[in-house]
This record gives structure tokens, C-alpha cells and sequence, in this order.
């Protein structure tokens, strides 16, 4: 008796870790959705961890991150943000352009939302108010697309002599229209004239250059795309292929080697995104949480790209740039 009461306790005790291993609550999951690529996104991707990092939040110790990418293919977003719906995740961020954070909207009604978005979240329909969201999202609004004008009146002072000014847009983009306003009202303000490129591919950017180029555009102002950000070092190395002296909404085209850059930090409202992911881990609902505004912005020049242009920076502009990359 005694050795067959040894050998049913000691079979108990070693039941015990099993057991409480089972008890133990399963670690959350991010869905992370996102209309760029892992690799030309790697900064922002670490923007967003260092977010969760300030809430207390790591990978692998006590969250899980499921990355989809659509990897600039906006027609894949519909069926990752099901597949995350699929694997019930706790959460989904979400960022890399509208078509992205209208995608996840359409696959959920009822998981949370965290959303990076360039555009007014009221208008785009993500939001009821940007101070009670309602519904199951909330976010950080950026309102790229309300600087154009601003970005527009920086190439002019930068290059007073272009009297045709090109426009590089994405026809694609759900923004497309509230940036084609602010891009026109702009250029009746300064009277200049200005050539609409469209480009929603690698070939379209091409031909987008070259026909820039055929008709001497003196400049170029770039709108605000996921997917521009996405081709950027091939955007960049056709400003220089042609000559064109261009502005960009984000500091990643200058460290590329554009020319100049002014808008909200893209880094720093990944952050934020990842910070009110953290929020709705520990229980905090999205209608409760007032849509963020980025209010950091960076006018950023390269002056070695100027050089090659064969430009000079007044000093005025100089003087106001958050950073110039020698």
C-alpha cells in the first residue's frame, strides 16, 4: 500500500506543472495590418514596438504580433484583415494607407481598432468625433493631406523659378480628391501651373517621369501615398534620373536621398499606435479613447542632393529645417 500510495502522489506532483501551465492565460495577439512591405518599413516597425515597450508590452514575453503585409497590392487587404478576424485576434493596428484601415473597418464591427491615418478619420468614416470615436476604432490622425499647401509654398521658396510644377498623385488613394483641392487652391495662390501625373505601379512611375520631364517641369510635389512611401528609393532615383527638384510628405525620402521633406513624424505616430494598442490590452475600449493628433512635424533638406541639383538653400529655409542631412 505504502508504494502504491508513493506512486500515486508522485504521479499528482508531476501533474502539478501541467496543470498550472494550463491554467495560465493565453498571451494576447496584435494583429498587425499594414499596406506596405516588412522590409522598406523596418523603422516605423520599430516605432511601434518601442510603443509597446512604454506600456509595459514585448514580443514574445507577454504579447504575440501577427504581421500581415499587403506589400503596396491594395487588393490583397480585404482577405488579411479576414484572416485576422479569423485568429480572433485582441486587437488590430493598422496603418500604411487609408485603403489598409478601411479594409480592416469593413472585416470587423466588433474586435478594436488602432489606425495611423493621413486623411480627416471623420470624413474617411472610421470615426463618428475625433473625441468619442464610437464604434470599435480609434487612432492617430496625421492630416497629411491638409499640408499640401504648406509643402507646395516650401518648393516655391526653394525653387522660385519653376513656373510649371508637377504633382505626383496616386489616383488609388481614398485621400485623392481632398488632396487634388489643396494642391490646386495652392497653385492659384502663388500662380503657378501645375501638370497631375498619376502612377499605381512601378511602369506608371516610369512613364510618370518621363512625361514630367517632356514638359519641363521645374519641380516636383509628391502627394501623400502608402505606396509612394513603399517605392521610395525608386522615386527618388528618378528625381535624380530627370533632374527634378521634388518635396515629399515624410523624412524617409530625404534620408533616401530626396530632396526635401516636410510633414507629421511617421515614426512617432507609429509609436503613439502602438501605445493605445497597449491601452486596449489593459481594457480600455476605443470609444473611450479621443482620436490622437501628430503634432510633431519635421521639415527635413538634404543638402547633398541639393548640391547635385545644383541648387542653393536660401539660408532662411536653412534656419527652419528640423534636419539637414549633409
Amino acid at each position: 500500500m505504502r508504494r502504491r500510495e508513493f506512486i500515486t502522489l508522485l504521479g499528482g506532483a508531476a501533474a502539478w506543472p501541467l496543470a498550472a501551465r494550463s491554467q495560465q492565460p493565453a498571451m494576447p495577439v496584435i494583429g498587425f495590418l499594414s499596406g506596405r512591405s516588412p522590409g522598406e518599413s523596418a523603422s516605423v516597425e520599430a516605432a511601434f514596438r518601442q510603443g509597446l515597450k512604454e506600456s509595459g508590452y514585448a514580443e514574445g514575453q507577454n504579447v504575440h504580433i501577427a504581421f500581415r503585409w499587403a506589400e503596396g497590392r491594395s487588393d490583397r487587404l480585404p482577405t488579411l484583415a479576414a484572416g485576422l478576424v479569423d485568429i480572433r485576434v485582441a486587437v488590430i493596428a493598422v496603418a500604411g494607407g487609408q485603403a489598409a484601415t478601411l479594409a480592416a473597418k469593413a472585416a470587423t464591427s466588433t474586435i478594436p481598432i488602432v489606425f495611423i491615418t493621413g486623411e480627416d478619420p471623420v470624413k474617411l468614416g472610421l470615426v463618428a468625433r475625433l473625441n468619442r470615436p464610437g464604434g470599435n476604432a480609434t487612432g492617430v490622425s496625421m492630416f497629411l493631406t491638409e499640408m499640401e499647401a504648406k509643402r507646395l509654398a516650401l518648393l516655391h521658396e526653394l525653387v522660385p523659378t519653376a513656373t510649371k510644377i508637377g504633382v505626383l498623385v496616386n489616383p488609388s488613394s481614398p485621400s485623392i480628391d481632398t488632396q487634388l483641392e489643396g494642391v490646386n487652391s495652392a497653385a492659384r495662390a502663388l500662380g503657378r501651373q501645375i501638370q497631375i501625373v498619376n502612377a499605381t505601379n512601378e511602369r506608371e512611375l516610369d512613364a510618370a517621369f518621363a512625361s514630367l520631364a517632356q514638359s519641363k517641369a521645374g519641380a516636383l510635389h509628391t502627394g501623400s501615398s502608402a505606396y509612394f512611401t513603399s517605392r521610395r528609393d525608386q522615386i527618388v532615383a528618378l528625381a535624380a534620373q530627370h533632374s527634378i527638384p521634388a518635396i515629399y510628405d515624410q523624412r524617409e525620402f530625404p534620408t533616401a536621398g530626396g530632396l526635401m521633406s516636410y510633414g507629421t513624424s511617421l515614426s512617432d505616430a507609429y509609436r503613439l499606435m502602438g501605445v493605445y494598442t497597449c491601452k486596449i490590452l489593459k481594457g480600455e475600449k476605443p470609444t473611450d479613447l479621443p482620436v490622437q493628433q501628430s503634432t510633431k512635424f519635421e521639415l527635413v533638406i538634404n543638402l547633398k542632393t541639393a548640391k547635385a541639383l545644383g541648387l542653393e538653400i536660401p539660408p532662411t529655409l536653412l534656419a527652419r529645417a528640423d534636419e539637414v542631412i549633409e
